[in-house]
């Protein structure tokens, strides 16, 4: 056994006297089957911790795991600031060059970004934006505009180049390519009489604006330049400010039989929002990058919008390429500012479990294509999307027999389990909950596209319950987009805008839902649905009904002592 204390040295053994300083003086000294116990404290990285296949067969937990004497073990890539200087109008300024973040936290609570909402008049340019007001003109920094609902389910951010102004206006430059990109991403044709009929573009109308001193309010911060100005919140101190600067905590790639025991993975950003490039969001962790756009019909051909060709997707903090036999239990990711935790390319048999995913800028867990057999277990995800309100808590992606079983999912602003195009996926006794907080057109468990050839090798969404999905126009459990060979069975689906969908575009081939309770009657299945054995309920027979009390006892986390439970 080696181990690892913030307080060690990296010229000693590595014993429990006198432990090394670094993970990554431990990882070269390690061999498999070693274990390397790391003892209390922050474990701050200068640079990402890499794994390779030489690493595998190696545990990495905290001391005293699972014990009643284990130790807390944060790994993280953040950067404390210091030399505050508080300024006449209250505002704290500290000096930080070199400093690339778009977070911050201040004792462990993460500060809001400084905000304006844009409720002024503006009109769309080829270069940006004129604003009926010469206020504007006033605002330093590095601006950010905020695309909210610029399609129902997707929110842009774009970079503001320049703002200038006379006495009756503002001009505000847009930064380029991604201006650009927005405007010809974000177009729609509408051509059914009702809201929303019509020809539009999305970047005709920013909702909101970011990063500027002038947006101050208590409890936030704008980093301009090389100085980070924060408003505290009555009677705080800032004894622990962090700034984020890392963008990969950890990446283990091609290797196998590894654990993490014990570990809180925190304090990571994402930065590509930051570049002239922005955050062109499409759908879950897909964004544009530039290249092919594809136009979508739907509605017979009454509705029509544009989607990237090939969308890029928000990376990870925590990375785990062409990894098998992983096991993380009993981890913590929080504070991180991408996706929390990926599992890409082709790895097989890989489980989460116990373990808590919050406070997220972007997405939960991301299980990529060509992923076998990984497990999600027993772990509670909840408030992530903090910036990226798109971000589904879990997503699946071409993956193959993926089981989630015995979660809790709950307070994300978009969608809480997404189901892509893959084969064989398995959501199981699951307790979703307070979903699509921000955005709509989505649901509380999401699945799209063909999950195999068969009933027996297609998706089984079964004894879930899926409750308090909250904005209009959404769908407790979202069966979309050509979705086939799916089972819904036994799930307890209510306080939705609507518990089910039964006819959309392209149409659903092969799904079966039965034996689920819901609180509204979906309707006559087309073809390609099969309805057997439901039932609606009025909302307070949920409370009564044995077995819709039956299914909800069973769903959501285990009992026991998990460390998931109780965060």
């Amino acid at each position: 056994m080696l181990f690892v204390d913030p307080a060690g040295d990296d010229a000693g053994p590595g014993t429990l006297e006198r432990p090394f300083a670094t993970l990554e003086r431990a990882r070269a000294a390690a061999r498999p089957g070693t274990v390397v116990s790391l003892r209390a404290g922050t474990h701050r990285l200068t640079e990402p911790f890499l794994l390779s296949s030489a690493d595998s067969g190696v545990t990495y937990q905290a001391y005293g795991y699972g014990t009643a004497a284990q130790e807390p073990v944060v790994v993280s890539g953040g950067r404390r600031v210091t030399g505050w200087r508080r300024g006449d109008d209250g505002v704290h300024r500290a000096e930080v060059p070199g400093l690339a973040t778009r977070q911050l936290y201040v004792s462990g609570r993460r500060a809001a970004r400084a905000v304006i909402a844009l409720d002024h008049r503006l009109t769309r340019t080829e270069s940006g934006y004129v604003i009926d007001d010469p206020a504007p003109a006033t605002w330093q920094g590095e601006v950010e505009f905020v695309y909210r609902g610029v399609y129902p389910w997707s929110e842009a951010r774009c970079q503001v180049s320049r703002i200038s102004g006379d006495e009756r206006s503002t001009t505000v430059t847009m930064a380029r390519p991604a201006f650009d990109w927005a405007i010809r991403l974000y177009h729609s044709i509408i051509s059914w009489d009702g809201p929303g009929a019509g020809e539009s573009n999305g970047a005709d109308a920013p909702t909101s604006a970011e990063n500027s001193p002038a947006f101050l309010t208590e409890g936030a911060f704008a980093l301009s330049g090389a100085v980070l100005h924060y408003l505290p919140l009555p009677g705080e101190d800032l004894d622990e400010v962090v700034a984020p600067v890392l963008e990969t905590l950890l990446h283990a790639k091609d290797v196998r039989d590894v654990a993490l025991r014990g570990v809180t993975f925190a304090d990571a950003t994402w930065l590509r929002p930051s570049t002239p490039e922005g955050f062109l969001h499409y759908h879950g962790n897909g964004y544009y990058d530039g290249g092919e756009l594809q136009t979508v019909t739907f509605a017979e051909g009454q509705g029509q919008v544009t989607v990237p060709g090939d969308a890029a997707t928000m990376p990870g903090n925590v990375i785990f390429e062409n990894a098998s036999r992983v096991t993380l239990e009993g981890c913590r990711f929080t504070r991180l500012g991408g996706v929390a935790l990926e599992f890409r390319g082709e790895g097989a048999d890989n489980t989460l479990r116990d373990s808590v995913v919050d406070d997220v800028s972007g997405g939960g867990v991301v299980i990529g294509s060509g992923a076998l057999r990984h497990r999600i277990e027993n772990t509670h995800v909840h408030h992530i999307g903090r910036d990226y309100h798109g971000s589904p808590a879990i997503l699946l992606s071409g993956t193959r027999d993926t089981v989630l079983s015995h979660n809790e999912i709950g307070d994300v602003p978009h969608a809480g389990i997404v189901v892509y195009e893959g084969r064989g996926a398995q959501v199981l006794d699951n307790l979703v909950h307070d979903t699509m907080q921000v955005l709509a057109d989505g649901g509380g468990i999401y699945v799209s596209g063909s999950q195999g050839d068969s009933a027996e090798s297609g998706a089984l969404i079964r004894g879930n319950v899926v409750r308090d999905t909250i904005t209009p126009y959404n769908f407790g459990l979202y069966t979309d987009y050509g979705a086939a060979w799916v089972t819904v069975q036994g799930n307890v689906v209510h306080r939705a805008d609507a518990p089910v969908v039964l006819n959309v575009s392209p149409p659903l081939e092969h799904v079966t839902f039965t034996g689920n309770f819901w609180d509204a009657d979906p309707g006559a299945a087309p073809e390609g649905v099969t309805l057997s054995g439901n039932t609606t309920l009025p909302e307070k027979a949920f409370d009564d009904d044995p077995a819709v009390a039956g299914i909800v006892a069973n769903a959501g986390l285990l009992p026991g002592p998990s460390t998931a439970r109780g965060r």
